[in-house]
């Protein structure tokens, strides 16, 4: 069921200076800023030859990277996102299986303007787990 490695986010607490460490010294390519209301946050997408890496800033005070950010202020990693085919049939087996889904379990719009869930941490070692059908 679970297929590639989609990204690896992590929170930050300034995103215009996260952006600028990437771009800089590890001279990566970097995209705009994009604005997620319905997720409580602003995002970019560090783009490697393999995966992306997310980097998270809170969209004001509600924002569960706020959140993560009281707790680390430094940031750090927030989540991995992993690729399924069919995101229903990827939550009933998840759902079947034991696994939490946050929320309702309706998927959302994510960043890539496809839907995804997220997965209770407790259930996987500790992780937040996203995942976006493709």
């Amino acid at each position: 069921m679970i297929g590639r490695l989609n990204h690896v986010a992590i929170a930050v607490p300034d995103l215009a200076r996260a952006s600028e460490r990437y771009a800089g010294p590890l001279g990566a390519r970097i995209s705009a800023p994009q604005d997620l209301p319905e997720h409580g946050v602003r995002v970019i997408f560090v783009e490697l030859p393999n995966t992306k890496i997310e980097l998270l800033e809170p969209l004001g005070e509600a924002s569960p990277i706020a959140a993560f950010l009281a707790k680390s202020p430094s940031g750090g990693m927030h989540h991995v996102c992993y690729e399924v085919e069919d995101i229903h049939a990827a939550r009933d087996h998840l759902v079947a299986s034991g696994a939490r889904v946050l929320g309702d379990g309706t998927p959302k719009t994510g960043a890539h303007g496809k839907p995804v869930l997220f997965l209770h941490p407790k259930d996987f070692d500790g992780c937040l787990i996203e995942i976006e059908q493709v």
